[in-house]
């Protein structure tokens, strides 16, 4: 993909984005403005508690190495995050000089050549070796670093499975499908709003990646000769499956292509009324707080799969990397040493519950002890797949949760939607990689 083709991506984006960006334009006008340039300006953002939690820790850095650090606090929106980026990062601005990136933003700021590499400069061999090869090395060259991550996941309800006599966790589909319907049955003679299992299936970036995941390791993108594949038998019978759950076998709720994202997934299944629930690992401890009702009842596992398929958990999480036209990149690969330490990582899963991006944290004897379920993410994590990595994917994932929502609506059916989806993957490939 040429500079041009980037810039014009970029042009397109933006024009979309013109209203929503406000506050991104807000924050870049404020960062210009305000950034001491003899500190390493550092770009993050998140809920207040979050962005608190950093400033912490940038605190500690301070006092151990000396170099100052500035805060620059972004919208919490996600997208905003990333666009307010964008921005100053085309403007070739030397502030920010560090900051978080989605796993998905990483190949358009690989291919708009703002990211200074990092190869020779860190040391990647503590991390997911499968992370770090499929999302931050680019052309042979390390780009970014893993400084917390996320994969799909099974939370199920231990208590319910023993009750009903049932093996568990399911291996398959199918056993998840068999599981459910036996439990819903019963459970509904007390609880009418009981479901098998809930997911996320509303329009946005969540439901790609359930799609990707019920897919197993024969669906979801596959690269091939004349480009990215979606309408493949796999997929079709994935789709399928997936509206069946909510339409034929009525285990999943109506509000599932309407309603359900993470949040409203999570507060479904802790309310007690669900047996299976798909999340990612943070919905753990909140599972386990004292006023939810399914504390101590439930167990992680890895998601199902379909038979002759290995189980496929999508990649998330946030990597860190430095800015290309930053004025103070030895002080700034000195702060992502710190917040990629050993040290660093634990104190960030003792204290925030995310994920470490460093595999060793995970047989760690005090992280066990806190929360032995990393022994289940450990694997989990280890055969993640990542979102394709591509420039334009937040345009080609515009179109995915279009199609795949219409056929969890009943609008159209699998094969027509995919087919759809397929032409218009095709046609972004030639706009912006023609042959």
């Amino acid at each position: 993909m040429s500079h041009f083709q980037v810039v014009s991506y970029l042009v397109s984006e933006s024009k979309k984005w013109v209203l929503s960006l406000m506050p991104a334009f807000i924050w870049l006008l404020c960062a210009c403005g305000s950034a001491n340039r003899e500190a390493v300006v550092f770009a993050v953002g998140g809920a207040p508690a979050e962005v608190a939690f950093w400033e912490e820790l940038l605190g500690d850095f301070e006092r151990q190495s000396g170099i100052r650090v500035e805060v620059l606090r972004q919208p919490a929106d996600t997208d905003q995050r990333r666009q307010g980026l964008v921005i100053a990062l085309n403007a070739r601005k030397p502030e920010p000089d560090v900051f978080l990136m989605d796993i998905a933003w990483i190949g358009l700021f690989v291919a708009s050549g703002w990211l200074e590499p990092l190869e020779g400069k860190m040391d990647a061999a503590p991390f997911f070796q499968r992370v770090i090869k499929m999302a931050d090395r680019h052309q042979g060259q390390l780009m970014a670093l893993p400084v917390y991550v996320d994969g799909g996941i099974l939370y199920y309800r231990r208590d319910l499975l023993e009750r009903f006599r049932l093996p568990g966790p399911p291996a398959t589909w199918d056993e998840l499908l068999s599981q459910a319907l036996t439990v819903q049955k019963a459970m509904r003679e007390t609880n009418p709003r009981f479901y098998g299992f809930v997911w996320q299936g509303a329009q946005y970036e969540g439901l790609v990646c359930n799609f990707m995941e019920f897919g197993g390791s024969k669906g979801g993108f596959s690269r091939q000769e004349d480009g990215l594949r979606l309408d493949t038998a796999a997929n079709r019978t994935a789709l399928a499956f997936m509206r069946d759950l909510i339409w034929r076998h009525r285990v999943s709720p109506p509000s599932t292509y309407t309603e359900m994202k993470e949040e409203e997934v999570r507060l479904y299944f802790q309310a007690g009324n669900a047996l299976f629930e798909r999340n990612w690992p943070y919905a753990w401890s909140l599972h386990q707080n004292p006023a939810s009702k399914v504390k101590n009842r439930i167990g992680m596992a890895p998601l199902p799969s379909s038979p002759g398929s290995k189980p496929v958990s999508t990649l998330g999480g946030w990597h860190i990397g430095v800015s290309r036209f930053s004025e103070h990149k030895h002080q700034a690969l000195d702060l992502i040493r710190f917040i990629t330490s050993y040290d660093t990582q634990k104190k960030i899963m003792l204290r925030m519950g995310w994920n470490p991006g460093r595999e060793d944290l995970y047989d760690d004897p005090d992280v066990l002890s806190r929360a032995p379920h990393y022994r289940a993410l450990k694997d989990v994590f280890q055969n993640a797949q990542p979102r394709p990595l591509l420039p334009y994917y937040t345009q080609i994932s515009a179109i995915v949760q279009r199609y795949i929502n219409s056929v969890l609506a009943g609008r159209e059916s699998a094969e027509n939607a995919l087919n759809s989806a397929q032409h218009g993957i095709d046609a972004l490939q030639q706009r912006y990689e023609p042959k």
